[in-house]
């Protein structure tokens, strides 16, 4: 993975200064996000590695996009099919994403919790997490009976474990030292 990301960067940060330039950062992750669906799909993928020429290959994935990609979104395509490059396209999509998300001061975090959240919890987290990170905050919630009681939060390279099952873990780890 971290070959591909290596591979994607300078695309992805082509894209996203471009768009920044243009004032399209959210048209251009649209693109970005069509053209990577594009590429994972079960026909297209075999293709990506086949013996098409760089030049049929990119009018065939032109061709498949249709209206999805503006000219500039053509032009990033060809260029990436010159190069051999199609198959990162989803690194590439997220790779934009992660530009544009600290661009704009935004963060994703995933809530993994034992139960439902209220929507009072909920924003309570919310509210919590934006002071904590400087940034505005994106929850994704999602329900693990496994954990007993409690909730996992995982915001970047932050991980808040309050679990039930997270704390016996912590103390049996304790226990057994």
């Amino acid at each position: 993975m971290a070959e591909l990301t290596t591979i994607a960067r300078p695309y992805a940060k082509a894209a996203f200064d471009f768009a920044i330039e243009q004032n399209a950062v959210d048209s251009w992750a649209e693109m970005l996000n069509f053209v990577s669906l594009v590429s994972e799909n079960e026909t297209i993928h075999p293709l990506l590695t086949g013996v098409l020429s760089s030049s049929k290959l990119a009018e065939l994935f032109v061709g498949v996009c249709g209206e999805q990609l503006n000219e500039h979104g053509q032009n990033l395509v060809r260029v990436m099919a010159e190069n051999g490059r199609l198959e990162v396209l989803p690194a590439v999509y997220q790779l934009y994403v992660e530009f544009r998300n600290e661009w704009a001061k935004e963060i994703e975090a995933n809530v993994v919790s034992a139960v439902e959240l209220s929507s009072e919890q909920i924003q309570e987290i919310s509210v919590s997490l934006e002071k904590r990170l400087a940034r505005k905050v994106k929850l994704n919630c999602s329900i693990d009976t496994t954990l007993i009681a409690g909730v996992i939060i995982h915001a970047g390279d932050l991980v808040i474990d309050g679990s039930v099952r997270g704390k016996i873990s912590r103390l049996s780890d304790k226990l057994q030292s």
